[in-house]
């Protein structure tokens, strides 16, 4: 069974998009909250809850993360950058995981994998300090064997294959085979090196039933597509549907 990963992000940023400079109103007091979406997703048959908090905290807060926890169902993987901050926030609110992801102020969302191979050194202090606190540490990264072997070698135990550019090559299908066959290559090189492979970004209700050929991949991490199908179907329809899709 493939796994199904709700990330919430964007219930997040629809409400920054009003709230942003009024802070104190978050613990649920406005509108949309994460955290009861995250509830609702679970309902529906999320296997987890993943939310990410940004250095500039520009949507999901840590308030949001709060919340989320005192009524969590599931897990919560927990998304922040390699900075020292965030790796010190992300140990004080103590998640099931910890992925590593690249952050880039300009971005709206999260463009391209970590580089793991640069960041060799901090990465693996990183994960050591999570590993101290018994939290598992994934890398979001590009399909890349160097990547996927740099992630293996500071003692990862999974990671996140980007699945952007086969979610941007989707008009195209030669273009489209080729990044799918890349992903596949990624994670028979991720499983070799005995790595449990998750994979996310871009991933909607009509790349789906290419994206899950990537038959060994064990959890798909999906957010955007799903918020915005629950805005005509609701939540619970679209987390169940994708959860079915995933494993039809």
């Amino acid at each position: 069974m493939i796994l199904l990963g709700v990330n919430v992000d964007h219930v997040a940023t629809l409400r920054q998009a009003r709230y942003r400079d009024e802070p104190n109103s978050f613990g649920g007091f406005v509108e949309p909250d994460p955290a009861s979406m995250a509830w609702l997703a679970e309902d529906a048959g999320a296997d987890g809850i993943t939310m990410h908090v940004r250095e500039d905290r520009r949507h999901v807060q840590v308030e949001d993360v709060e919340r989320y926890l005192e009524r969590k169902k599931t897990r919560l993987n927990l998304e922040v950058s390699l900075s020292e901050e965030m790796v010190e926030l992300a140990l004080s609110l103590e998640p099931d995981s910890v992925c590593l992801v690249p952050e880039n102020r300009m971005e709206v969302t999260t463009e391209g994998g970590l580089d793991v191979v640069a960041n060799l050194s901090r990465a693996e202090e990183a994960v050591r300090a999570f590993d101290n606190k018994n939290i598992p540490t994934s890398m979001f990264i590009d399909p890349d064997a160097s990547q996927l072997e740099a992630s293996a070698k500071i003692g990862s135990p999974w990671v996140e294959l980007h699945t952007g550019s086969f979610a941007r090559a989707w008009p195209n299908k030669e273009k489209r085979e080729k990044e799918l066959s890349i992903l596949r290559e990624g994670m028979e090189v991720g499983i070799s090196l005995g790595l449990q492979v998750n994979a996310g970004h871009g991933i909607n209700y009509e790349n789906v039933e290419s994206a899950k050929s990537l038959l060994r991949v064990t959890e798909f991490n999906i957010g955007h597509s799903i918020i915005c199908r629950a805005l005509e179907h609701g939540l619970a329809d679209s987390v169940s549907t994708m959860r079915r899709l995933l494993n039809s």
